[in-house]
C-alpha cells in the first residue's frame, strides 16, 4: 500500500475534491523546495551539518554505526579543550538520532549527500498531508486545505525544509501522525507513533510532555496523559543522564552549560540539574522566558502567522506548543529564536493542532472576510520567509549585506561551483580530506573529513595523521568576510595555515582555479599552480 492508498484509508471517502487539492498544496510546496535545495547544493549554499548526517548515513552503511569524524571536529573536546578528531568518535554522544536506521534503506539505494536534501523535502512535505488527514477528523474538507496550506506557507515549516538535512524534518510526519492515531483510538499506532517521535532525538520528548498534558487537563484520556508524561520525560532523563554521557560530555558541556548557564553552576550540569535550576531559580526562569520581550513577541507571531493567529486564542495550542516554546525561551543565545531554523520544527504540531482544535468549536468563523485576511496572512508569510533569506538560500536574489555590499548573483554562484567542481572532482574517493565549511557535503562521503583549519585526525588505528588532502574555497571566505565575522575568522585561521604547509614542502600545490586551491601532503607542487596560488594568497591579505 503506497502513502496515498492510505491516505485515502484514514481519510472520509466523500473527501476526494478536498483531498485532492491537499496533494496540490503538496505537489507544488515538494517542487519549490526541492528545486531550491538543489540549486542551494549545487552552488555549494549547504554547508556543515549536511555534510556531517550525510557522513553518519554512509557510516552506518558500512557498519560503522553512527560515527563521523566531522560530529568529532564540532565536539567539545575538540572545540573547547583542543583535542584531535577521531574518525570513530559516536554521533549518539551528541544527539541521539535512532530514527536514521528507518531512512538508510533509502540512502543505500541512493548513497549521496543529495538524497538527505530529497528525504527532509520529502518528509516535510509528507507531514502537511497528516496534518490534512488530521484536520479532516474534526473539520470539513474546506477548512482543511487551508490549514495544509497554512503549514507549507508557515515560516518555520518552509525555511528549515530549504536548510541543511536535520533530525527535525521527522517532527511533523511522526507528531501529526501520534495526534491522528490518538484522535483514531489507534492505541497500536499511536504507541508505535510515539516511539518514533523519541527516535527522533532526545529532546523531541518535551513534544509528547506537551501532548500528555494536554492530555490531562482536558480530561480526553487522562491515563494515556499521564502515561505518555512518564514515558517522555523518563526518556530524556535517561537518554540525557545515562546513554549519551556513555560517548562523550557533549550534552552537558556543549549545550546545556552554554545554553542553561543562567540556572547552574557547573561546566558539566545534568538535564536534572538544569530543570532543578529552573524550579529554584523562578526569577531568573522568568526573565529568560520574557525578556527581551520583543523577540520572544516576534517569534510567536512568525510562528501564527500562516494560521492568521488563531493558535493565540487557542488553548490547546499553547498548552501542547507550550513546553517546547520553554524550552526555547530559557535558552540564551540567538539561534534558539531563529523561526526559520530546525529548532521552530518542534514548536509546529501544538501550534497547528491547538488551531484545528479551535476550528472545531468555531466554524462559524470561516466567513468570506476572515478567508481574505488568511490569505493575506499566508502570503505575508512566505514573503517574510523569503526576505529574511534564511540560510543564505536566496543569496542570488537577495543581498546578504548592504552595507558593505555583498552579493553574488545566480550566473556567478554557478560559474564559481563550476570551477570548485572542477578541482574537487581529482581528489580521489579515499583519501582523508580538510576542506572549507560549504565544499564538506559534496566531499563527505568518507572516512575521514574535517573543517580547515583542522589539519590532523585520529585514524581507524587510533594514530595521528595529517589529512592528505586540503582544499579551500578561498573566494568564498574573502567574499564574506567583508560582512560576517565567521568567514573572516575562518580566512584569518586557513590563509596562513596553507602558506605554511606549502612554504615548508609539506603539501605541495596540485590546482588552483577560482579562488579554490588544493594542496596534497607529500606531493611535489605543480609548477604553474605554485605560482597562481602565490598571486592568490598576495591579493587576500
Amino acid at each position: 500500500m503506497n502513502f496515498s492508498t492510505a491516505l485515502k484509508a484514514i481519510v472520509p471517502s466523500q473527501d476526494q475534491v478536498g483531498l485532492r487539492r491537499a496533494w496540490y498544496c503538496a505537489i507544488v510546496f515538494f517542487t519549490i523546495t526541492l528545486i531550491i535545495s538543489i540549486n542551494r547544493y549545487f552552488t555549494f549554499y549547504t554547508s556543515y551539518d549536511q555534510g556531517l548526517f550525510n557522513q553518519v548515513f554512509w557510516n552506518n552503511l558500512h557498519g560503522r554505526w553512527f560515527e563521523s569524524s566531522l560530529t568529532s571536529g564540532n565536539s567539545v573536546a575538540t572545540i573547547q579543550d583542543g583535542v584531535t578528531p577521531t574518525v570513530s568518535f559516536v554521533h549518539l554522544g551528541q544527539h541521539l538520532v535512532l530514527d536514521f536506521l528507518f531512512w538508510l534503506p533509502l540512502y543505500a539505494l541512493f548513497p549521496h549527500p543529495l538524497t538527505l536534501s530529497f528525504l527532509q523535502v520529502a518528509l516535510m512535505t509528507v507531514g502537511g498531508l497528516m496534518l490534512y488527514a488530521l484536520a479532516r477528523h474534526y473539520l470539513a474538507p474546506q477548512l482543511s486545505v487551508w490549514i495544509t496550506a497554512s503549514y507549507y506557507s508557515a515560516i518555520a515549516v518552509a525555511g528549515s525544509t530549504i536548510a541543511n538535512f536535520y533530525e527535525h524534518c521527522q517532527i511533523p510526519l511522526f507528531a501529526f501522525g501520534t495526534l491522528l492515531a490518538l484522535e483514531k483510538k489507534q492505541w497500536v499506532w499511536f504507541w508505535i507513533c510515539v516511539v518514533l517521535v523519541l527516535g527522533v532525538r532526545e529532546e523531541a520528548g518535551i513534544i509528547l510532555f506537551g501532548i500528555g498534558v494536554y492530555l490531562l487537563l482536558s480530561r480526553r484520556h487522562p491515563w494515556i496523559g499521564l502515561a505518555l508524561c512518564i514515558l517522555s520525560f523518563s526518556y530524556v532523563a535517561f537518554v540525557t543522564n545515562v546513554v549519551q554521557p556513555r560517548f562523550s560530555t557533549d550534552v552537558s558541556r556543549l549545550y546545556l552549560a552554554a545554553r542553561f548557564r543562567q540556572f547552574v553552576n557547573s561546566d558539566n550540569p545534568t538535564t536534572l540539574q538544569v530543570l532543578w535550576g529552573m524550579i529554584t531559580h523562578p526569577a531568573e526562569l522568568a526573565e529568560s522566558l520574557f525578556t527581551p520581550v520583543d523577540r520572544r513577541i516576534n517569534y510567536l507571531a512568525s510562528q501564527w502567522l500562516s494560521l492568521a493567529f488563531v493558535p493565540a486564542v487557542s488553548g490547546a495550542a499553547w498548552t501542547v506548543s507550550g513546553f517546547p516554546l520553554i524550552s526555547l525561551f530559557a535558552q540564551s543565545g540567538v539561534t534558539a529564536l531563529a523561526v526559520n531554523i530546525r529548532y521552530a520544527v518542534a514548536v509546529v504540531p501544538g501550534v497547528f493542532y491547538g488551531a484545528i482544535l479551535w476550528w472545531s468549536r468555531n466554524p462559524q468563523k470561516f466567513t468570506p472576510k476572515f478567508r481574505r485576511w488568511w490569505k493575506v496572512a499566508m502570503i505575508l508569510s512566505v514573503l517574510f520567509m523569503l526576505s529574511g533569506n534564511p540560510h543564505r538560500t536566496f543569496s542570488f536574489m537577495i543581498p546578504d549585506s548592504f552595507r558593505p555590499w555583498v552579493f553574488v548573483p545566480l550566473t556567478r554562484q554557478w560559474e564559481h561551483a563550476g570551477h570548485i567542481y572542477n578541482v574537487i572532482r581529482n581528489v580521489p574517493k579515499d583519501v582523508s580530506v580538510t576542506t572549507t565549511t560549504h565544499l564538506i557535503p559534496q566531499l563527505s562521503t568518507r572516512r575521514a573529513i574535517v573543517r580547515l583549519p583542522l589539519i590532523e585526525i585520529y585514524d581507524d588505528r587510533n594514530q595521528k595523521v595529517q589529512l592528505e588532502y586540503a582544499i579551500a574555497d578561498l573566494w568564498q571566505l574573502k567574499e564574506y568576510s567583508k560582512a560576517f565575522k565567521d568567514s573572516q575568522f575562518y580566512l584569518t585561521k586557513t590563509l596562513p595555515l596553507l602558506e605554511k604547509l606549502v612554504n615548508e614542502k609539506q603539501y605541495g600545490v596540485l590546482q588552483v582555479e577560482d579562488g579554490v586551491v588544493m594542496i596534497a601532503k607529500g606531493q611535489p607542487s605543480n609548477p604553474a599552480m605554485l605560482a597562481e596560488w602565490q598571486k592568490l594568497a598576495a591579493s587576500l591579505k
